[in-house]
């Protein structure tokens, strides 16, 4: 302790000795710190804070039937570029903040400024943001607060309108150039089913499917003719073998039965029928039925002329399993024309496309080409079609309920108190500064020039006994001298802890523009 206390005891002994370096240094802090007070204006702050509540009933329930971007990021983009340059010029264009006389040297100054000093940043919530600027005149600041934050709500809305209108323009003409596009494939399309008439099939299999296909349902007619032939040839033998009529007096009262060529006719017009579900007016088959119908037609008034001249004769009824027989024998008369008839229109099919062998494939290649680009053109017109409702109904939607409403929770306010650093603040850490530099500079001082204060120093300096030590007298006039240099420094420190507290005053006071 008592080591300690010798140590301190030197040094203030140090400090004493260079008293007058210290309170010179003293006085150099403190006009310094006076010049920094002088030029540094108090700075007053204005904030506001802004709530954006992106959740809205529709939300969840227009999903996948609407266009609906990504609100929550369309809002911190908004946030992250409202200090942007533009923003900030049509800020300092306002009336209201009182910029707009600067010429423009000092107009791109104070936007500069402004884009270093406003401050915005998510506020806890990332829904919450918080708008904050400083300025020496508070009401210019909470002004300024004021525009940003009428910018921030309005931006949103306005960039929003901006890009749907943008977005629908872009549809529409993208719209319009598939539509052309769309005609022209179509009409390439036409033009070349009409070039290649016959050769291109409008099935989905290539076109030696189609023949291969062609050549088994041929073979397959030519099975069936065969077959009706046979039972044709059966039919003739049995009704060659049976008596064709019978007494008159054998059924009496018996309704006549249909002759062979009404049975015929009746088997033709159900064939007719069948064909008519099948196929169109001028199919080969339809054609050959009709021909025969207009035949057994005309037979049958022949034949009912001669019923009728015979009938005076006194000839009897058909008998009527003769009549069966040639009803069955007329039904296969008529399946073996309508097959004959398929069978040669199916071959002359086949042989045309035997024909056309060698253009075919290529014809074949050049139409599967057509459909591709056609399905192509096709798919992305009603792609877009779709999408231009989808942004649409998205559109109605934004006019109708707002996707991200802002509530401003706190309104723009300035603060009572400057911004720190304050005046007042630097001027009381001056004082402190002052009296710790002249303090400093003279302990720094005898550290670099040491002096010996005791006898016990100079023993420990260098190491060797003292064997005593000399005390100086100092004369009255020394004295005297001593006590005015006393009296001067007290003097002068006095009038350095005025000043210091006059000073802080006039700060305090707001006495200095």
């Amino acid at each position: 302790m008592d080591d300690i206390v010798r140590q301190l005891t030197s040094i203030l002994l140090a400090v004493w000795r260079r008293r007058w370096l210290a309170l010179g240094v003293a006085w150099l802090v403190f006009l310094a710190a006076v010049g920094l007070v002088w030029l540094k204006h108090d700075r007053y702050e204005a904030s506001a804070r802004v709530f954006v509540d992106t959740e809205t009933v529709l939300k969840p329930l227009m999903t996948g039937l609407a266009f609906q971007p990504d609100v929550d990021q369309q809002v911190k983009m908004l946030a992250r570029t409202l200090i942007s340059r533009p923003n900030i010029e049509q800020l300092v264009q306002s009336p209201r903040v009182g910029l707009t006389h600067l010429s423009e040297s000092d107009r791109e100054k104070v936007i500069e400024r402004l884009m270093r000093d406003i401050k915005m940043a998510p506020s806890g919530d990332a829904k919450l943001f918080a708008l904050s600027y400083a300025d020496i005149n508070p009401d210019r600041a909470q002004r300024i607060v004021e525009e940003l934050v009428a910018l921030f709500v309005n931006s949103g809305v306005i960039d929003k309108q901006r890009d749907s209108e943008q977005a629908r323009q872009f549809l529409d003409d993208q719209i319009k150039s598939y539509e052309s596009k769309l005609t022209e494939a179509e009409n390439k399309l036409k033009d070349f089913k009409i070039r290649n008439f016959g050769l291109t099939g409008t099935s989905n299999t290539d076109y030696f499917s189609r023949m291969s296909e062609s050549t088994t349902e041929l073979n397959r007619i030519r099975v069936e003719l065969q077959a009706a032939e046979q039972a044709r040839e059966a039919l003739k033998r049995e009704l060659a073998a049976e008596d064709p009529s019978m007494p008159s007096n054998a059924l009496p009262g018996a309704p006549a039965l249909p002759t062979e060529t009404e049975a015929r006719l009746d088997a033709q017009r159900r064939q007719l029928d069948d064909l008519m579900r099948r196929y169109t007016d001028e199919h080969p088959d339809v054609l050959a039925v009709k021909r025969n119908i207009a035949q057994l037609e005309q037979q049958r008034r022949a034949e009912a002329e001669q019923a009728g001249r015979s009938k005076d004769r006194g000839k009897a009824p058909t008998s009527p399993v003769f009549q069966r027989i040639r009803m069955a024998q007329a039904e296969a008369e008529a399946k073996v024309a309508s097959l004959r008839g398929q069978l040669g229109a199916q071959q002359a099919q086949l042989d045309q496309a035997r024909s056309m062998a060698g253009k075919a494939p290529a014809v074949e290649a050049e139409l599967a080409q057509l459909n591709r680009d056609y399905d192509i053109v096709r798919k992305n017109y009603e792609q877009l079609v779709a999408r231009r409702e989808s942004a649409s109904l998205g559109v109605k939607i934004d006019q109708t309920t707002k996707a991200a409403e802002f509530r401003v929770v706190e309104p723009p306010r300035v603060s009572d108190s400057a911004t720190k650093p304050s005046r007042l603040m630097i001027a009381l850490l001056g004082f402190i500064a002052a009296i710790g530099g002249g303090f400093a500079a003279a302990f720094g001082l005898s550290q670099v020039l040491p002096t010996v204060q005791t006898t016990r120093q100079l023993s420990e300096l260098t190491g060797r006994p003292t064997l005593g030590s000399v005390a100086m007298v100092s004369t009255p006039a020394d004295l005297e001298d001593a006590q005015k240099q006393l009296r001067l420094f007290m003097a002068v420190s006095t009038l350095f802890i005025l000043a210091n507290i006059g000073w802080i005053v006039v700060v305090k006071l707001k006495l200095i523009p």
